[in-house]
């Protein structure tokens, strides 16, 4: 085994040991930034397997594929996905069904529903395909209701009316309770006590569970304190079940977000002194009842928070020699092999043995996509399946390496996985442990277990149905697209070996490491033009850059006066004070005079044409550098924004990168439009002339530089008057244009009150249009 990358040596003293801790944190911060080929080349590099076990594990593994296809029968719910997959519109349509039904309220949104995803569907294509009577029974049900529901066949019309009006109570009837089966072939039981009577059948063939209270992240105090209840009954339940030892006992995986609904990095402080006694005496109560204890990954922006948790229950005394406290890492994460390394590191300080359930993730799409709608630097998660079955393997090297620290716990359906770890694990089976959710991986896992004689733990979700919908949209996600084992074992037509490939071969012999089809979060609006970059401020990594960048704003004092061609302006003389806090001075602003008007709308006037004449590839080109001169003061503009607006951070990032795309956007289509233009021969100048702009003080500055960008991208010269709330935002945005290159004869600044400068610019007869926000009274 590999373990040269091993946290610490075992005998460093206390404060090396905490050095070395704080070494790995940043470390484990330091991967966010990196791209996504160089964290799979380490992975690579880290890798002790040769190829000739490479070799071995394929060929264990494509043996495993051909024992199972011939002598074990899939469930119910791998029969599902395998017929209705997430590469087929129908599977698609079942996930938006199962994902959305039962939480709609009322009776005819759900006829509505079920017609919307029932009706387009191929339904006939399926029936009699699957193995599975049940999953055949199932496809004869919707075929009949998306025929009831489509009334396109013209002799079928008036029949199908009737039908609809009589019938639709019992199609929605019908299938409110075949999502109801699908989502028992998840759920053991409705409640512990249920849950715990179901699993006495696998116990007694020797094995364990992992009780999973359904609930996701509680959004008030009463949600958190009712799954906080959930679980302390769950342990009171548990702690009644016989074994000799935490590895035979059951255990239970609590969700942090359950317990706290601000579990987020920007709230840690309250989180620390909130939620933290929480889970210790939940730990505390697994602790005297001699069970595990596991805390669930989440979303990526949780896993620093979770380690910061995760430490303070380390180094909590009363849990001095109990080894029941696990923690689930993500070998989806980029930082999954850093995050053991921490742990290692961690336990050895704290003086404990832990758990560490290895899983491959659940949130793979929202993560993606998340990141892409935020404009990250980069994604948290591998972009290709393969990337992430290899990093699975190199944290899985890991944690065997350090069996005197870790009890491995491994979650997946995988052969090649499971072959891979039988390999690495050696002859002792007693060591880890394999896991395998509820209705699924029984075949698998069957087998294993009496080959080799391993443990097997179930992870088990209890609740009611209501509860069921996140958790069971994740599971089709995670196990119903085309590429997941559970989908392809039970396809026939794919060839063992292929099921069984080799992760580390594909990640070799890949045209690129990063796939294809997906956007970086920076390039998802290209050709016409980059996203905006943006920060994920529940995440240390991503934020703190900009946090520490913003700190020497903290005091600044800026100032706003008109900027005008040619034009000299006496100081700034009225003070500004935050709304936030009445003694917080953060700048002086002079208003517009009336003479400055004047010499405003002249100048714009005289230069419109000259402006207009400019190509509109130069103006773009202005537009983009101001874009990115406005990235470039990202945490002068949090500051000020915060500051003179009263905007939260999170806010003020979302209006410097509206204003970023509305530059960049504007400067696309504008040379767009130009060319059309250009085409049709002898077609005359489209622009206003001189436009106003006048915006409002909720988005002084996303608001306030679309209307600039549009204007001055269409060939207009700007007067720009802000909100008289907000000058200061303006004056450091106009800066910035100006600086960019746009001159100043094409946009000048007006800063003042609606009834003197407002009302003067926009009652002139040669303006020639207005772009306005605002209130109704304004």
């Amino acid at each position: 085994m590999n373990s040269t990358h091993s946290a610490i040596a075992p005998h460093s003293s206390v404060q090396t040991a905490q050095y070395e801790l704080d070494d790995l944190r940043a470390q484990l911060r330091a991967r966010y930034v990196m791209q996504e080929p160089e964290v799979v080349n380490l992975l690579m590099g880290q890798l002790s397997l040769s190829d000739a076990s490479l070799d071995l594990i394929q060929s264990d593994a494509a043996d495993l594929v051909s024992l199972l296809r011939e002598h074990n029968k899939p469930t119910m719910m791998e029969s599902f996905l395998s017929e209705y997959g997430l590469s087929t519109p129908e599977g698609v349509g079942l996930m938006c069904l199962a994902e959305a039904l039962l939480r709609v309220p009322d009776a005819a949104t759900i006829d509505e529903l079920i017609a919307d995803k029932l009706e387009s569907s191929d339904w006939a294509a399926h029936l009699g395909q699957s193995s599975s009577p049940l999953v055949n029974a199932s496809t004869w049900a919707l075929l009949l209701t998306g025929r009831l529901l489509d009334d396109s066949e013209q002799p079928t019309r008036s029949l199908t009316a009737l039908l609809k009006r009589v019938g639709e109570p019992v199609v929605r009837t019908a299938v409110g309770q075949s999502m109801k089966l699908l989502g028992r072939q998840f759920v053991l039981g409705q409640n512990i006590q249920q849950a715990i009577e179901h699993a006495r059948a696998l116990e007694q063939k020797g094995y364990t569970y992992s009780y999973d209270m359904l609930g996701e992240a509680a959004h008030t105090f009463d949600d958190a304190q009712r799954y906080t209840r959930a679980y302390a009954d769950a342990i009171e339940h548990l702690s009644h079940v016989s074994g000799n030892s935490i590895r035979e006992k059951p255990g239970i995986s609590v969700k942090l977000s359950a317990l706290h609904p601000r579990y987020e990095y920007s709230h840690r402080q309250q989180v620390m002194s909130e939620l933290l006694p929480i889970v210790s005496s939940l730990a505390r109560q697994a602790a005297q009842a001699g069970i595990g204890f596991n805390i669930d990954a989440e979303e990526a922006d949780r896993l620093d928070l979770s380690l910061d948790v995760i430490d303070a229950l380390l180094q909590d005394p009363a849990l001095a020699g109990w080894d029941g406290l696990g923690v689930v890492v993500q070998a989806y994460s980029r930082r999954a092999l850093p995050v053991i390394d921490w742990l290692l590191a961690a336990t050895r300080l704290a003086d404990r043995k832990i758990m560490v359930r290895l899983v491959k993730g659940a949130y793979w799409d929202s993560e993606i996509k998340q990141a892409q709608e935020l404009g990250l630097a980069s994604f948290p998660v591998f972009t290709r399946k393969s990337s992430t079955d290899v990093s699975y393997l190199c944290c899985a090297e890991r944690l065997l390496a350090n069996r005197e620290y870790i009890y491995p716990q491994f979650a997946t359906h995988n052969a090649h996985s499971v072959c891979a770890i039988l390999r690495m694990a050696g002859n002792d089976t007693h060591s880890y442990e394999f896991q395998r959710l509820h209705g699924m991986g029984e075949s698998l896992h069957e087998r294993v277990h009496q080959q080799h004689q391993t443990r097997c733990r179930i992870y088990a979700p209890v609740g009611a149905h209501r509860d069921l919908l996140a958790y069971l949209v994740r599971r089709l996600l995670e196990n119903g697209a085309n590429s997941s084992f559970v989908n392809q074992i039970v396809d026939h037509r794919i060839a063992p070996e292929t099921v069984a490939r080799c992760p580390v071969r594909e990640v070799r012999n890949a045209s690129s490491i990063v796939h294809p089809a997906i956007a970086h979060p920076l390039d998802i609006y290209q050709p016409q033009r980059a996203n905006s970059k943006g920060f994920r401020i529940n995440d240390p990594a991503s934020v703190e850059p900009l946090l520490n960048e913003r700190e020497a704003f903290v005091q600044t004092q800026w100032s706003a006066a008109p900027l005008l061609h040619d034009r000299a302006v006496l100081p700034p003389d009225v003070p500004v004070y935050s709304p936030n806090d009445a003694s917080d001075l953060i700048g002086h602003v002079r208003e517009a005079t009336a003479d400055d008007i004047e010499h405003a709308i002249a100048v714009a006037k005289q230069y419109a044409s000259s402006w207009y004449s400019t190509p509109a590839t130069t103006r773009a080109g202005y537009l983009n550098d101001a874009a990115d001169a406005y990235e470039a003061h990202m945490a002068q503009f949090c500051a000020v924004l915060c500051r003179e607006a009263g905007k939260t951070l999170n806010d003020a990032i979302s209006e410097v990168r509206e204003a970023v795309d509305f530059l960049r956007y504007y400067a696309a289509v504008s040379c767009d439009h130009e060319q059309k233009r250009q085409a049709r021969a002898n077609e005359e100048n489209t622009a206003h002339g001189v436009v106003v702009c006048v915006s409002p003080w909720n988005f002084p500055l996303a608001i306030f530089t679309g209307q600039i960008a549009g204007a001055l991208a269409a060939g207009n010269t700007v007067l720009a008057k802000p909100a008289e709330q907000t000058p200061l935002v303006a004056a450091q945005a106009v800066t910035l244009l100006l600086e960019a290159g746009i001159p100043s004869t094409a946009l000048q600044l007006l800063p003042g009150s609606g009834q003197s400068v407002g009302a003067r610019l926009t009652s002139d007869p040669g303006i020639g249009g207005v772009c306005f926000t605002g209130s109704t009274a304004t």
